[in-house]
């Protein structure tokens, strides 16, 4: 079987030709349909425009989604070469071919609720989820009516849960809350920091230069997360930490942020 850390693009990118650790021709295609559904691409960039525009705060658009779906598609991956059995699918009665589906659908439309508003953004993603799900989800051919109330219920708590407010009670679920906040490159900020945007999420993200995901040597994942600066620490142990308390993923990952200037020496490290 291949390096996982190559065939998951050093943990950025999911690559459905690659070899994996659990069934994926039914995600795999799943894929296929979102990324030609035109509701479903018209929503990602509609939803990013009361964050950004409105709020000047992050992204939360098409480059967004993008990441944080490759990113849960390759932690699930190394999770399942780790030995990590997941409880949402297999407690619902689905197949373990189900489990990437739920990660990757709650990955798409975790964030649509920006739409509405970006308070509260997690609460109103899931009726419009619900909408969505209800029209995709038959056109798959292997699902049933009582499977697709199951694949349906597990994504909406999986988009319900990605922000600290609820907690996952699925590994399912806590893939999704690790992994949206494991978006936190400086990309991201750009748009805010260009209109003149200072504030701290907007700050500490340009400190931050490269996230990857790798197979650990004593837990099944090891994140590295490279800073240029000290603000990186706010992404670190703020945001991400309070995403990855109470995930279900506490003892299965381990994250180590490094600054690699040479002329910010106020934190060398942080390990999660």
């Amino acid at each position: 079987m291949n390096d996982p850390a190559q065939t998951a693009g050093n943990g950025r990118t999911y690559d459905p030709d690659a070899e994996h650790a659990f069934p994926d021709e039914r995600v795999n295609e799943v894929l296929e349909y979102v990324d030609d559904d035109e509701e479903i691409r018209t929503y990602l960039k509609a939803q990013n425009v009361n964050p950004v525009a409105r709020k000047q705060y992050n992204d939360h658009g098409e480059k967004h989604i993008e990441i944080v779906r490759n990113r849960a598609l390759c932690l699930y991956d190394l999770l399942k070469r780790g030995g990590v059995e997941f409880n949402g699918a297999a407690q619902q009665g689905l197949d373990e071919a189900d489990e990437a589906v739920i990660v990757a659908l709650a990955a798409v439309l975790h964030d649509i609720g920006h739409v509405v508003h970006r308070d509260e953004h997690a609460y109103y993603s899931i009726p419009l989820a619900a909408d969505v799900l209800d029209r995709i989800l038959p056109e798959f051919g292997f699902y049933d009516v009582a499977e697709r109330v199951r694949v349906k219920g597990e994504v909406l708590h999986a988009i319900l849960c990605h922000h600290t407010e609820e907690t996952p009670l699925t590994l399912e679920a806590g893939v999704i809350r690790v992994c949206d906040g494991l978006d936190m490159e400086r990309g991201r900020s750009r748009i805010p920091y260009e209109k003149g945007g200072r504030g701290i999420n907007t700050v500490s993200s340009q400190a931050i230069e490269r996230v990857s995901l790798q197979e650990g040597e004593s837990t099944p994942v090891h994140v590295e997360i490279e800073m240029t600066d000290a603000a990186g620490v706010y992404q670190v142990d703020t945001l991400l930490k309070s995403k990855l308390r109470d995930s279900g993923l506490e003892e299965y990952v381990r994250i180590v942020a490094l600054n690699t200037s040479e002329q910010d020496e106020l934190v060398a490290r942080i390990e999660l």
